[in-house]
């Protein structure tokens, strides 16, 4: 499942955190998908700790955290989309068997010594564009296991399971690695897969009446796209963390290397390290209500970038593998502070309708500052050392949290709800519904004495319009009326602005009706819609 944050308006479940696990469904998905983190987690070290054995490269040793992260970077949004319109449980057993497959192929090639660092990397990117497909639909399918009311602790389960997996999977992978080598860790992964694979095939997931409105692929991919372009809340969240996920990404790249040169161990060192990061996110997670009470979001994230920048600057000082472990238990709770506020503060500020598509888009800065960092310092690291491509990162995480301290992370207080404060516009006939660009015109009469006030407030709106479903906006003035104005916005079809009229947030629709206050007529602004109409047929092809 996913191991994001709740929804920011979630009612507090009265049943307590573990309720969700008496529902037998979420039950039994939690379960399975812990098994199957675990074996994900084995796999990316048996992978990572190959690579190790086939060369001294620094560059080679990243190109595995780059491989692995940059199909989310590449396929986020088109998974966001597909997990929107495709039967998620049918998509997630495809999905499953693919990645079964993978692990398929690298367990037979690690048993007969044929891998190579071409086809390793070839293999994890592979496994990445699974990856890639399946978190956005996992994120999307709690609403469908438990009720409104549980729906904050099952996302808080899903992140306690993750971190269950990460403090499990790259101890045990390590230990498997070490005493029975690779092609055994990788057998433990194809069983994994198909444990989750049963898991799927058990649920039976009620069918879904047919909306005559449903989206298609090319038509939701433009739309998630406009509301993040529209969206400034959601830029700041995807700045702070493309920064800070950037200067982090070297200790996960460069960990290997730290195991095996700065504190000379082997694979099941590398798998207790890991399992130490795994273990202070645990208790990070559990450390966090606590903190939130003192800090806020802001704090949260720069206390977050200091601690992992410290970590990094004082592992590149090769100290003892007992400080090191410490250190580690300190980034696992750093790193899990910041990816849950993060992302956290991403879920608040989403309505519904888009909130598989922008968190792929999310996703999408998230790892692709992973995989660029990654790839960046390997780079340096080949260059100058793992030691500086450890302490040069944590210098510019330290001061990139400092310096983006003042770019506020939004509260995410708002009612997104839809509103559905729109009168129904006139009713055309379904086959219509494709019929666009649609042209929206809405004229309002203002005092002259309201003129600012009312310009000010209504380009406050164009980001609404822009966002539920707009792909241009205006306002103009009438020259022989200057008391008229019209705002006016396209939207690509009639089917699409039917969707907005169901899109509009509570919070949104306050400031709509702020902007029609201004208007001084008998009557409310006057509403039309015009239709595009396509170039006749010439007389001869119409026979």
């Amino acid at each position: 499942m996913t191991d994001s944050a709740s929804p920011g308006l979630a009612r507090p479940n009265p049943g307590g955190s573990f309720a969700p696990l008496r529902q037998a469904t979420f039950a039994v998905l939690w379960m399975a998908t812990v098994v199957g983190n675990i074996g994900g987690f084995m796999r990316d070290v048996a992978s990572a700790w190959l690579v190790t054995d086939l060369s001294s490269s620094p560059a080679a040793v990243a190109m595995i955290q780059a491989a692995a992260t940059l199909p989310v970077f590449l396929l986020a949004i088109p998974a966001g989309v597909l997990s929107d319109i495709l039967d998620r449980r049918r998509f997630l057993v495809v999905i499953q068997l693919g990645l079964a497959l993978v692990s398929g192929v690298l367990m037979t090639l690690a048993y007969n010594g044929a891998l190579t660092i071409g086809i390793l990397v070839t293999m994890v990117f592979l496994g990445g564009i699974g990856s890639a497909m399946m978190g956005p639909t996992w994120q999307s399918i709690v609403p469908d296991l438990v009720a409104q009311r549980e729906l904050k602790s099952a996302v808080a389960l899903n992140a306690l399971g993750v971190n269950i997996a990460r403090a499990i999977g790259p101890a045990a992978g390590g230990l498997l690695l070490a005493a029975f080598g690779a092609a055994a860790t990788y057998a433990f992964d194809v069983a994994s897969y198909f444990v989750v694979i049963a898991a799927l095939v058990w649920w039976k997931r009620p069918l879904r009446p047919e909306d005559p409105l449903r989206e298609h692929f090319l038509g939701a991919f433009r739309a998630g796209l406009r509301f993040t372009r529209a969206h400034r809340k959601l830029h700041v969240v995807l700045w702070r963390a493309a920064c800070h996920f950037a200067f982090g990404s070297s200790v996960w790249a460069l960990l290997p290397l730290v195991a095996r040169k700065l504190l000379h161990g082997g694979a099941g060192l590398y798998g207790i390290l890991l399992g130490a990061v795994g273990l202070g996110a645990i208790l990070g997670a559990l450390a966090m209500p606590r903190l939130q009470q003192r800090l806020d979001a802001d704090h949260m994230v720069l206390l977050a970038a200091l601690a992992t920048a410290a970590v990094m600057a004082i592992l590149s000082a090769a100290p003892p593998v007992w400080l090191a472990l410490l250190l580690l238990l300190l980034l696992g709770s750093a790193w899990i502070t910041a990816l849950t506020t993060l992302g956290g503060t991403a879920q608040a500020i989403l309505p519904n309708w888009v909130r598989g598509r922008a968190l792929a888009v999310y996703q999408m800065v998230f790892n692709g500052a992973m995989a660029a960092g990654s790839l960046v310092w390997g780079l340096v690291a080949q260059q100058v050392g793992t030691s500086l491509g450890l302490l040069i990162p944590a210098a510019g995480l330290a001061l990139a949290g400092l310096l983006l301290h003042r770019m506020k992370l939004p509260k995410g207080e708002e009612d997104l709800m839809p509103a559905k404060h729109w009168p129904e516009p006139q009713p055309l006939a379904p086959e219509a519904h494709d019929r666009g660009p649609v042209l929206i015109l809405i004229e309002y009469r203002v005092a002259g004495a309201d003129r600012d006030a009312f310009l000010l407030a209504v380009h406050r709106l164009s980001e609404e319009r822009l966002r539920d479903g707009a792909f241009d906006w205006g306002v103009t003035e009438d020259a022989a009326s200057p008391d008229i104005y019209t705002e006016w916005f396209l939207v690509e079809s009639w089917a699409e602005h039917l969707r907005q009229h169901q899109r509009v947030p509570a919070a949104d629709a306050d400031l709509q009706r702020e902007v029609a206050r201004f208007h001084s007529g008998p009557q409310a602004p006057r509403v039309r819609h015009l239709l595009a109409i396509g170039r006749p047929l010439a007389a001869g092809k119409a026979r």
